[in-house]
């Protein structure tokens, strides 16, 4: 919704996959939001005022009410844009899986290959590992749901949060050249 500069980094993954220039032997799913409504409204939440990323069926938890901060709908993948990345994820099955957010200008550590490969992408972002969003409650979260729902192929999916605001160009270069980098090097 109004997490959007993650959008100016798929644009140009996109720009790069028109232009031949995507790795070899990498295939990118790239979507530019998984919430259209909220990204045109500059909201968190959907049409039906759910917050998206509370809306997961792992450790999914009844949160808040509609338009809550963090109203994580009726139950677990309640919402269609949910449902949708739920079935999209289980039909292809990516490796590595990768959520923009923001505004903590960081990436949250993790351990053995998803450890190895979010710090991988920290290191070539210039982002810092650190712990995040402290005291919070946070269930239904949709790269906890992706990492699990892929667990049995060592899959790695995590969130990059984004600084606040739009991206400069170069940090948009440096976030795709980091995808393309992870990718092959997986």
């Amino acid at each position: 919704g109004n997490e959007d500069a993650g959008v100016q980094i798929v644009d140009e993954l996109r720009a790069r996959a028109v232009a031949a220039s995507a790795p070899e032997g990498v295939e990118l799913w790239l979507m530019e939001s998984m919430n259209p409504d909220g990204q045109l409204a500059q909201d968190r939440h959907n049409a039906n005022e759910v917050d998206l990323n509370r809306n997961f069926p792992l450790r999914w938890g009844p949160i808040g009410q509609p338009g809550d901060g963090q109203y994580a709908g009726v139950g677990p993948a309640s919402q269609p844009e949910t449902q949708a990345k739920v079935a999209l994820i289980k039909a292809q099955r990516p490796g590595i899986v990768i959520w923009y957010h923001q505004d903590a200008n960081l990436i949250i550590p993790s351990t053995g290959r998803d450890g190895r490969i979010r710090s991988r992408y920290a290191e070539l972002t210039g982002l810092p590992i650190a712990d995040c969003c402290d005291g919070g409650i946070y269930t239904g979260i949709a790269a906890t749901w992706a990492r699990d729902a892929l667990s049995d192929q060592d899959a790695v999916a995590f969130i990059v949060e984004l600084p606040g605001g739009e991206l400069p160009a170069d940090q948009v270069t440096i976030h795709a050249d980091a995808v393309s980098t992870i990718a092959v090097e997986g």
